[in-house]
């Protein structure tokens, strides 16, 4: 049975708004970040989704993308939080690194790295939320047939929501309007799928994990 995600845009959602982040220590998380774990144990997958344009802009490579995300990872871990996957996309039409400039559809407001958590993690998109603090993370949740909620952190402080789009002061209150009810009979048994961590692209075979940087 497949099971609903929560889907969270990284910079200025689950840390601190730093442009072009690719420094780990630079990296630093966003109150309310351990009520992620009230999500996990309510059957749902924990899921980053970001754009990463700096590899296509050539300011920092993939292995520096890794490196931040082995630091999210690491202190989430210590606020009793576990991902199921982190996916990015390093791609950017107006590039200057040839292989990373071209429009990609996993770049959001594309659905593509949503659609393909949904395929390596047996998802439920129509279940699923993604809460992000950018027209965006809205664009990409509306694509996919996920429920966007909007936070105003990061550089959306002081916004305004996209019209119809419901709005939070921040994570811990997008949490909490996450339905955490019963989940189906029979979830309960389902086990975790292993932790992901990489990028997307179009065409990547269902359930095979890219080589890591």
């Amino acid at each position: 049975m497949r099971r609903p995600a929560v889907f969270l845009d990284r910079d200025g959602t689950l840390v601190e708004e730093v442009p072009y982040l690719h420094d780990p220590e630079r990296l630093v998380l966003l109150p309310g970040v351990e009520k992620l774990a009230t999500l996990a144990a309510a059957g749902y997958a924990l899921v980053v989704v970001t754009n990463q344009a700096g590899v296509a802009r050539g300011l920092y490579g993939e292995a520096a993308v890794a490196a931040v995300h082995r630091r999210l990872r690491r202190l989430l871990a210590g606020a009793g939080v576990r991902l199921d996957a982190v996916l990015y996309c390093p791609h950017h039409p107006e590039g200057t690194v040839g292989p990373y400039a071209r429009a990609c559809r996993d770049r959001k407001p594309g659905p593509g790295l949503l659609e393909t958590a949904a395929r390596r993690l047996g998802l439920d998109l129509a279940g699923s939320f993604l809460i992000g603090n950018s027209p965006t993370d809205v664009g990409a949740a509306v694509a996919a047939g996920v429920t966007p909620l909007f936070v105003t952190t990061g550089h959306a402080t002081g916004r305004p929501p996209p019209p119809g789009v419901a709005a939070f002061g921040d994570l811990a209150a997008a949490v909490d309007a996450v339905p955490a009810g019963e989940m189906p009979a029979g979830r309960e048994e389902a086990r975790p799928a292993p932790a992901v961590t990489g990028r997307a692209w179009p065409g990547m075979p269902v359930g095979r994990e890219r080589a890591r940087p």
